[in-house]
């Protein structure tokens, strides 16, 4: 059951003021020592910190004999459970089954657990007791010291009321608190922890979150996006090469794919031959990361549709999980030496030097190829979004139920260009419109993506059906279930199909046009 913490700074010296709590109690309580020990305790979250977004804090305790998962509510409850021996990073699934995983599960998805912070402890506990000897509460005195801290933090009183004795509990809390050693908590351990080791929760996102004004000469503007992107790229690297969790790789591939489209926008915005002389080397970084990321994307997606097979039964589909996991393994090995490798280093560390460059305020930043001056970049985002839109809206209309495969593909990268300017250029537009503008246009993509991805994804299991063939015997039972996967990813993108023209007509609405209108004039104002 949850148990409500009370939490309390100590300052001064540790020992005189553990016995100035305990002569306190005296006047009221009965007191008891239960013994002292030393603690281990690691801070678990996600790469991109999603139980902290939910004000969670999840906490891995370990001391003499003991090991503890334990997890803070925003309100303030603390849910425990015992736990084997565990390392991390590990995903919320490999969590021993019970409360706790069943509370962090829905929040961190598959993203990894992984520690952000960790600290060593020696521990004093001591019981308060009533008339009759009971135990009403625990105080616990904590002494940390943070891994990697420069400076202690410090100590910290907690009170664990015992079930049934909230009142008492309180009127314990209320005698520590006139004491001139006792301050409230206004941080949490976890923030605390954080603090001192230089950490700031939240201090990675996918998102590109730059700022921008109209005025700002686009090549600038540009160029600072891109070091944003890069950022991301970098950030996730080591976690990709590692296999922490799959989320790296597509946090990576989309910062790629993004910086690729950045590229292509800014023409000649960016001063020099920055355009034609990085494009190769990012088309070849996303050649490089696709092969691992669509067989994470069959995988992810295994367990769903092995369960919907209706004519086959879920085993017939384990030599084909078993292929799946054989090439994964190898495309990972591949992806890894490619990250490690000196053409992606180089590319990392020329490519920041040359965006820092371009985005420092210097007459040769403020000029773009050919030494003309460059417009601002509210000009830029206008003008590009308006004919992303047109193009988008354009090749969009032109689809009828008798249209190729191929088709639908132009409008989905039409959309994916379109999606881009709009993240690019937040900065400049009014946060209600733009996150309308984005709404309808991400239905959108959704149901383009789920009929490209039925597509490919039906295909691709055609051909590792073929390739299976070809490398040995492969049960019949195993290629009838391909078959019916095949056939289900079909049927899959024919509906989104089918949905495609009530979604672009909602994208194409006067509302939404009017969204985007004001966007363009907003971002040129």
């Amino acid at each position: 059951m949850p148990v409500q913490l009370r939490e309390f700074m100590i300052e001064g010296a540790r020992p005189a003021a553990w016995n100035g709590m305990a002569d306190a109690l005296r006047s009221r309580f009965g007191v008891a020592a239960a013994g002292s020990r030393t603690v281990r305790r690691v801070w678990l979250d996600t790469f991109d910190w999603r139980l902290h977004r939910t004000g969670s804090t999840l906490e891995y305790v370990s001391g003499p004999g003991t090991h503890e998962l334990a997890l803070v509510t925003p309100d303030g409850a603390r849910v425990a459970a015992t736990v084997p021996p565990m390392t991390w990073p590990r995903v919320a699934s490999a969590v021993p089954a019970g409360l706790v995983r069943d509370l962090i599960a829905p929040i961190a998805g598959i993203r990894a657990l992984l520690p952000v912070a960790a600290s060593a402890s020696s521990q004093r506990t001591l019981r308060v007791l009533d008339g009759e000897g009971k135990t009403v509460a625990r105080l616990i005195l904590d002494n940390a010291s943070v891994r990697g801290a420069a400076a202690a933090i410090p100590a910290r009183l907690t009170i664990t009321p015992v079930r049934g004795y909230d009142a008492e509990a309180g009127r314990v809390e209320r005698i520590l608190a006139t004491l001139p050693s006792v301050t409230a908590a206004s941080r949490s351990a976890f923030d605390m922890a954080l603090g001192a080791a230089g950490r700031r929760p939240g201090d990675y996102s996918s998102q590109v979150d730059v700022a921008l004004t109209p005025s700002m000469p686009a090549g600038m503007a540009l160029a600072t996006i891109l070091i944003r992107l890069l950022d991301i790229i970098e950030a996730n690297a080591d976690g990709t090469v590692r296999d922490i969790d799959t989320e790296f790789l597509h946090d990576l591939r989309i910062a790629v794919r993004r910086t690729r489209a950045a590229l292509k926008l800014a023409g000649d915005a960016l001063p020099g031959d920055l355009g034609p002389r990085y494009a190769p080397e990012f088309r070849w970084l996303g050649q490089l990361t696709t092969p691992l990321r669509d067989l994470d994307v069959h995988l992810l997606g295994f367990a769903e549709a092995a369960a919907n097979l209706v004519t086959a039964s879920p085993a017939d589909l384990a030599p084909l999980h078993e292929t799946l996991i054989r090439y994964r393994a190898a495309e990972r090995r591949r992806l890894a030496r490619g990250l490690r490798s000196a053409r992606f280093t180089s590319l990392a560390s020329q490519w920041r030097a040359a965006l820092e460059e371009s985005a420092a305020p210097s007459r040769r930043a403020m000029l773009g190829r050919g030494g003309r001056t460059q417009i601002p970049v509210g000009d830029l985002a206008a003008a590009r979004i308006g004919r992303a839109h047109r193009r988008l809206t354009r090749t969009g209309r032109a689809i009828t139920a008798a249209s190729p495969e191929e088709d639908l593909h132009l409008v989905r990268k039409r959309g994916k260009e379109l999606r881009y300017l709009l993240e690019f250029f937040a900065a400049l537009h009014d946060p209600v419109t733009h996150r309308g503008a984005v709404r309808e246009l991400k239905q959108l993509q959704d149901c383009l993506g789920e009929i490209q991805d039925g597509h490919v994804q039906r295909e691709a299991i055609r051909s590792l059906a073929a390739r299976m063939v070809a490398e040995g015997v492969t049960p019949a039972p195993a290629l009838l279930a391909m078959g019916e996967l095949a056939a289900q990813l079909d049927a899959a993108a024919s509906e989104a199909r089918d949905d495609f023209g009530k979604r672009f007509a909602q994208f194409t609405s006067d509302r939404n046009a009017r969204r985007i209108a004001s966007l363009t004039k907003a971002a040129a104002a």
